[in-house]
C-alpha cells in the first residue's frame, strides 16, 4: 500500500509544478506556490530552531492572514501537530487549550502578546511565545490617558521581564496613591484595577537602552472615533476594546497629567531608588527614541 504524502510534501509537489500560479490573494496581492513554500521552508526551520520536533504541539492564534497558512504548512513540513483556535478566545479559554492540547508553543498577532503572557504562568508546558502580523496599538486621547515615556539604562536591569516588572510595580502604586486602591499588575501584562485594564507597560530595546512608554487611561476612552480613522481586524479589535476602566471611573474624581506624573515620580524614586529629572530628552535619549520609531516595530 502507498504511504499517503504529507501535506508538507504535497506543498512542496504543487509548488514544483505551478510555481508561479496564485495560491494565495490577500488585500490585494497574491503570493504564488513558489512563495508560499519558500516562507513555510522558513518558518518550519524558525521553529525547529526552538525545538519544535515531530509531534509536538504548536497552537496558532491567528487570523485569515498569510502567516496562518505559513505557519500551518510550516508545521506540516516537521510533523507536528497544529492547534488552530479561536481568535476571539480570551485568558480562561486560551489557558485551558494550551494546557488540554499540550501546546509546546504558540503562534499570534503582536497585539495578542499582553494576553498570552497574563496566563503563561498558567500554562507551565508552554515554552515559546512567536508573535506576528499588526502591531500593538496604543490608544492617546488629550484629557483621557497619559505616556510616561523613559529611557533606561540596560545595565539596571536584568532582563526585560525585570524592566516590565519594576515599571508595572512603580505604575500600580501611583495608582493607589491615587485613589485606585485594587490596582495591580501582572507579568507582562496590563495594569488592571476591578478585573478591566486601566495602563499597559510597552518596551522596545535600542542598543544598551530601554525604551519604556506606560500608558494609563485617566479618564474614558472615546475608542469608535479612532475606528471611524482606522480600519482594524475584527480579531485585533476585539483585544485592543478588551474591558478598560480609568482612574476617574475608580475613584469618581478627575486626576490631572501632571498628578499622574507626580505620583509616578514619587513611586519610580521610591521603588527603584533612582533619581527622576522630568523634561525633555537628551541627546543619546532622542536618538534612541528616532531609531526605535523608525523600525518596523517601533511605536
Amino acid at each position: 500500500m502507498a504511504e499517503i504524502p504529507s501535506l508538507g510534501a504535497m506543498l512542496e509537489e504543487t509548488a514544483r509544478k505551478l510555481s508561479r500560479k496564485e495560491a494565495l490573494i490577500f488585500d490585494g496581492h497574491t503570493i504564488s506556490y513558489r512563495e508560499l513554500e519558500e516562507q513555510a521552508g522558513r518558518t518550519a526551520n524558525a521553529l525547529a530552531a526552538l525545538g519544535i520536533q515531530k509531534g509536538d504541539r504548536v497552537a496558532i492564534m491567528l487570523p485569515n492572514i498569510p502567516e496562518f497558512v505559513y505557519t500551518f504548512y510550516g508545521l506540516q513540513k516537521l510533523g507536528a501537530v497544529a492547534v488552530p483556535f479561536n481568535t476571539m478566545y480570551k485568558g480562561r479559554e486560551i489557558t485551558h487549550i494550551l494546557n488540554d492540547s499540550g501546546a509546546k508553543a504558540i503562534v499570534a498577532l503582536t497585539g495578542c502578546a499582553n494576553l498570552i503572557n497574563e496566563i503563561k504562568t498558567d500554562v507551565p508546558g508552554l515554552e515559546h511565545v512567536i508573535l506576528t502580523g499588526q502591531r500593538t496599538l496604543a490608544f492617546a486621547q488629550e484629557g483621557a490617558t497619559v505616556f510616561v515615556q523613559m529611557v533606561l539604562d540596560e545595565g539596571r536591569f536584568k532582563s526585560a521581564d525585570a524592566v516590565f516588572s519594576a515599571i508595572g510595580a512603580v505604575v500600580a502604586a501611583a495608582l493607589k496613591n491615587l485613589g485606585v486602591e485594587d490596582a495591580w499588575y501582572k507579568h507582562q501584562g496590563a495594569v488592571r484595577s476591578g478585573g478591566k485594564k486601566i495602563g499597559s507597560i510597552l518596551l522596545s530595546t535600542f542598543e544598551n537602552l530601554f525604551i519604556v512608554n506606560a500608558l494609563v487611561f485617566l479618564d474614558s476612552l472615546d475608542a469608535d472615533s479612532f475606528f471611524r480613522a482606522v480600519w482594524v481586524p475584527p480579531e485585533l479589535k476585539d483585544k485592543v476594546l478588551e474591558p478598560v476602566t480609568s482612574v476617574r471611573e475608580q475613584t469618581g474624581t478627575v486626576v490631572t497629567s501632571e498628578a499622574f506624573r507626580d505620583a509616578f515620580t514619587e513611586e519610580f524614586r521610591r521603588q527603584l531608588d533612582a533619581d527622576v529629572v522630568p523634561g525633555s530628552l537628551g541627546a543619546i535619549e532622542r536618538f534612541a527614541y528616532r531609531k526605535i520609531r523608525k523600525r518596523p516595530g517601533g511605536k
